[in-house]
């Protein structure tokens, strides 16, 4: 078994045994149950020489049962009229020019829908076909994303919606009757333009985030960070807002490693955590920043932060969904995004983080950065 260039599984010309042995397609080094899609391979006869563990996952068919049999017995596909498949297309028996069949939705038994191919391997351009190499895909997860972008849209358009209309509302309602309102009134609606355009930018610049996260192509622009020292420029935003400021303890464990990383993605990730706890936790927030184990082979040290309150917390069942897109929690507000994009930025810098529950009982939420100093300082 090798695997092409374009990516795509190309079978190697390997003589069927009385004993199909599905190592034997890995003479090249590339194992069947390291690819991603599912893959079957059926020889001359017709008869299944590979069966991938992919291939097992998606038809729930051992592979053990799969092996040596008839390749309709093996993958009794149908397609969405209830046609069997391998009897339609004929691929032993059918035109000697055709070299396969193109990626189509098809039906495994109680209906199971999956993406289907298929690569007619011949000796010579019209001869007979001496290897039939299918790839599978399971639709569930084509249909997950389907279902996440289109709630991604649907969240965009409910939380643009309300900004936009106030935005639109007021300054329609100045320039119509701008003679007719104070001072203090026209201060007070270009306040809450000011505000509702602030919501439309941060809803854009999360949507940028979440593209780049899913994409890879999140940036990390490293310089050097004082963490304690970003830490405490949110504290004194948060009093100067009207926030007591014994509501707040920040420790600081000395000495701490030299931290190279993004300050404005940092900044962002502190902007949210501490949002969260003063929004949606209660009592004192603390916040630690420590030394602690580098979460990346070849670094000893890396630095800590942990943010905790002393609220109600996050219940058990929610722990593992607390970083996914959209959750919000048991209150409502916000898009459900800030969380999902904080792991995408701590996991860009190498780092980890989790969720449990803070001594006080409330929630906590730390996340561990590598030091990361770049490769020229080495």
């Amino acid at each position: 078994m090798r695997v092409g260039t374009s990516g795509t599984p190309v079978a190697r010309d390997v003589r069927a045994t009385s004993a199909p042995r599905q190592g034997d397609l890995a003479e090249l080094g590339i194992d069947p149950d390291d690819l991603p899609d599912g893959l079957v391979v059926a020889d001359e006869n017709g008869r299944v020489i590979c069966f991938n563990a992919a291939a097992v996952r998606i038809t729930a068919t051992p592979a053990a049962e799969a092996l040596g049999r008839p390749l309709d017995w093996a993958l009794p596909l149908e397609d969405l009229e209830g046609r069997r498949w391998w009897q339609l297309t004929d691929p032993y028996g059918g035109l000697a020019i055709r070299v396969g069949q193109p990626e189509r939705n098809l039906l495994l038994p109680g209906a199971r829908e999956i993406l289907v191919s298929a690569r007619y391997i011949r000796s010579e351009p019209t001869g007979p076909v001496r290897r039939v190499v299918v790839s599978l895909r399971d639709t569930e997860a084509r249909r997950r994303t389907e279902r996440s972008h289109a709630e991604l849209i649907a969240t965009v358009a409910h939380e643009l919606r309300s900004p936009l209309t106030s935005v639109k509302g007021f300054t329609a309602t100045l320039l119509a009757k701008w003679e007719r309102f104070t001072d203090d009134q026209k201060k007070l609606m270009l306040e809450t333009v000011d505000a509702d355009a602030n919501r439309v930018t941060r809803l854009i610049a999360e949507l940028l985030d979440i593209s780049r996260i899913d994409s890879g192509r999140l940036e990390v622009r490293r310089q050097p960070v004082d963490m304690g020292a970003a830490v405490g420029r949110h504290i004194q935003a948060y009093v100067a807002a009207g926030q007591p400021a014994d509501r707040f303890l920040l420790r600081i464990e000395q000495p701490l490693p030299d931290l190279w990383a993004d300050p404005d993605k940092i900044d962002q990730v502190l902007s949210n955590l501490l949002e969260n706890a003063v929004r949606h936790g209660e009592g004192t927030v603390t916040i630690d920043v420590t030394a602690t184990a580098s979460p990346r082979e070849g670094e000893d040290t890396a630095t800590s932060v942990t943010v905790s309150d002393e609220g109600s917390g996050i219940p058990e069942e929610s722990m593992n969904r607390v970083f996914t897109r959209f959750w919000r929690g048991s209150k409502r507000g916000g898009t459900g995004l800030g969380l999902y994009i904080v792991k995408g930025i701590v996991e860009a810098h190498g780092g980890t983080i989790t969720v449990g529950r803070a001594p006080g009982g409330g929630a906590e939420f730390r996340f561990t950065l590598p030091v990361a100093a770049p490769a020229y300082l080495a």
